[in-house]
């Protein structure tokens, strides 16, 4: 069984190398084209590329595979299994493989279809999420499914830990969903009706609103695209925050909490939020401990909204 394996972020590496280690034939590795990146903007390779040619298998890297995939096709592959891969299959791609396309999506299909499952699930507050191993179809994260499991999301995750828990995920289920297919004795589950989730976006953080739910989106957007506050003229980026009890009452984007012991609490429209890992713009992410070592606020300074 010839495959090639479609990816591009360091999300989709696991799953390339776990099949490589199964034995499976690696016959091509998709991605995206290298792309510049830095202040520097120096051009730089996909992290499932770099991981590729340490395999030693052939990268290809078309610009738009809806309108040049004959590298692809003479690859003369059997099956092709993506994650990440960041471009829309037509359905003359899907028609290159006889065994099928299949997906390894990072979330219970067929909630969170589209661009951003990770962040996305974390931003709402749910309490598992999990890998779904899916037929790919023209539609966008419609196709049948073939297996799915769950994952619990801790108070603590954000959606950079839980990247890499639902990667390793993913890379144990494709191995063994590979297996099924193989000897075909696997049944395909049809999808129910879904929501399809947008890109997320780099946000200010509106402290009227919960505490709940204002932790939930500093963690759903850590590491990036991040959100921010500005204090005292003072931008701030978010990393990691925790609600925790308040009955103190103060106008939200209030600081009630300057001191290392306690950390760097904040008043929302309900409840309170402890900060606890941040960056100053210009300086080095850090805990909240060691900014407030600084003094750069005090208790009772209020956060400002730029919009």
């Amino acid at each position: 069984m010839r495959i090639v394996f479609a990816g591009t972020p360091e999300f989709a590496v696991p799953a390339l190398q776990k099949i490589c280690g199964a034995g499976y034939e690696v016959a091509a590795v998709l991605t995206q084209p290298d792309r510049p990146q830095g202040r520097k903007r120096i051009l730089t390779p996909s992290s499932v590329k770099v991981a590729a040619e340490a395999l030693s298998i052939p990268v290809l890297q078309p610009e738009k595979l809806r309108a040049d995939y004959s590298a692809l096709k003479a690859v003369g592959a059997d099956l092709m299994v993506t994650c990440a891969y960041g471009q829309i299959l037509s359905q003359e791609v899907l028609d290159l493989f006889p065994m099928g396309v299949w997906n390894i999506h990072a979330s219970l299909l067929p909630a969170y279809r589209g661009a951003a499952p990770i962040p996305r699930a974390v931003i709402e507050g749910e309490r598992e999420t999990g890998i779904t191993i899916m037929k790919t179809d023209i539609g966008l994260d419609t196709g049948d499914i073939l297996c799915a499991k769950s994952i619990a999301i801790s108070d603590m995750d954000t959606a950079g830990s839980l990247s890499e828990k639902l990667s390793a995920l993913g890379a144990e289920m494709i191995a063994e969903a590979l297996a099924r297919i193989e000897s075909g004795n696997f049944a395909l589950i049809k999808q129910g009706e879904g929501q399809v989730c947008k890109k997320v976006q780099r946000t200010e953080v509106d402290f009227a609103m919960s505490a709940r739910e204002i932790s939930c989106l500093i963690r759903g957007l850590s590491p990036a695209p991040g959100s921010f506050a500005v204090i005292n003229g003072l931008p701030l980026n978010f990393y990691q925050a925790e609600e925790v009890a308040c009955e103190e009452e103060a106008p939200a984007g209030t600081v009630l909490s300057d001191c290392v012991k306690t950390g760097f609490i904040v008043k929302c429209g309900e409840g309170a939020v402890r900060i606890s890992e941040l960056q100053p713009a210009g300086g080095k992410r850090m805990p909240d401990t060691a900014f407030l070592s600084g003094r750069k606020v005090q208790k009772g300074m209020k956060f400002e909204r730029l919009s």
